[in-house]
């Protein structure tokens, strides 16, 4: 049988695979460490549990307005405002089962056959699929180059960006690289995609997660507030992965067609997950501060203990994750990384950072030490 070519040019998500193998692994035996999983590996705070169960309780078992609750994009257009420097009002809004259906239904509103999006690698795993499956052409602006910043490869990104360029995908913090980028380099930004007519889809779903004072959000650039799709969710800052509960802001004509394919696919968010979120956004902050404390602990280990072995790498001013060198062939090292030392990470051609790794430290801190230790064992690092 002849299926579509949108799927068959897609491979199936790497970070996904490399928890499958780990499990298979596991289910042989065998111990493994996994430092390839992109979640928080702490429970999601009880609060929320219990406002899901009430609501449960309660009976809020039915569809719900398709673009969400509107409690739910009433704090959430609070949170933009206050926490961001955005102003998207409730119908600028829509509430989907997780981050990825928001930027799923971002790209296919922006995306056409043929139109350019420019990605900046390295790069979460699933913009270049969506981006494939909406029938657009990618262009990598590569920045590892400029020590995974964007600010000093401004010039790189004005020489890429050309009259087919259609969207500009950041992720700030970034997966893979923890980086921030700086005001300088967004203004940067802010000016090429004025000039050249496109816009901007910004993925902030580790806003939450960050270590420096310092935070910007794209959309609140002087300019950008109609250029940009802000794009976020509950499961990396409240823990709450398996919710499946995220949303999209954006200018209200966006909106209003991204709404069309929110509609024909999912019709709504989960509701009692909905009454949860309001929870999460207004009254765990002191659960995240303690999460990100803990995560900020062990980012500093895990770059004390590759320092000690001889693996100095920059700073991660965010996010989860390290990106380690990892000789000539990522795929190779991290196969031998399982198949040897019984450690489980990603390879950075997963992300377009061939010769490197993604570590992922959400882990406890006594699997980050035994990691480390399996990884020179095997003289690895």
């Amino acid at each position: 049988m002849k299926f579509a070519q949108r799927v068959e040019r897609i491979q199936p998500s790497a970070t996904v695979a490399v928890g499958n193998k780990a499990s298979m692994l596991r289910q042989k035996g065998i111990d493994i460490i996994d430092l390839s999983v992109g979640e928080p590996d702490f429970k999601t705070p009880e609060n929320i549990v219990k406002v899901a169960k009430k609501s449960l309780d309660a009976g809020d078992h039915g569809y719900t307005s398709s673009k969400g609750i509107l409690e739910l994009r009433d704090a959430i257009s609070r949170y933009f405002s206050s926490k961001c420097g955005l102003e998207y009002g409730s119908d600028e809004i829509i509430v989907t089962p997780g981050a990825k259906q928001a930027l799923f239904e971002a790209i296919m509103t922006i995306i056409g056959e043929g139109d350019e999006a420019i990605v900046l690698t390295p790069a979460w795993v699933s913009y270049e699929p969506i981006i494939s499956m909406a029938g657009g052409k990618i262009t990598r602006v590569d920045l590892e180059p400029y020590g995974f910043q964007l600010a000093p490869a401004m010039s790189k990104l004005k020489e890429t960006i050309s009259s087919r360029t259609k969207l500009i995908v950041i992720n700030s913090p970034s997966n893979p690289t923890g980086a921030v980028y700086s005001r300088e380099a967004l203004e940067g930004v802010r000016d090429l995609v004025v000039d050249n007519d496109v816009m901007v889809i910004s993925d902030e779903i580790y806003k939450e997660i960050t270590y420096i004072s310092e935070y910007t959000s794209m959309g609140s650039i002087e300019g950008m507030g109609d250029r940009t799709v802000t794009v976020n969710g509950f499961s990396k800052a409240y823990a709450m992965t398996g919710w499946r509960l995220g949303y999209m802001g954006a200018p209200a004509n966006l909106i209003e067609q991204a709404a069309k394919i929110h509609s024909h696919t999912v019709t709504c968010a989960t509701n009692m997950v909905q009454h949860a979120g309001i929870e999460a956004l207004l009254n765990t902050g002191k659960s995240v501060e303690k999460m990100v404390s803990s995560f900020k602990e062990r980012r500093n280990l895990i770059l004390q203990l590759l320092s000690e072995n001889g693996v100095d790498i920059l700073t991660p001013e965010g996010a989860f994750y390290v990106m380690i060198p990892a000789g000539d062939n990522g795929i190779e090292w991290c196969e031998k990384a399982i198949e040897e030392a019984h450690v489980a990470m990603v390879p950075g051609e997963a992300f377009g950072a061939p010769k490197y790794a993604r570590i992922s430290y959400a882990n406890s801190v006594e699997n980050i030490e035994e990691g480390i230790e399996r990884l020179c064992s095997k003289g690895l690092i």
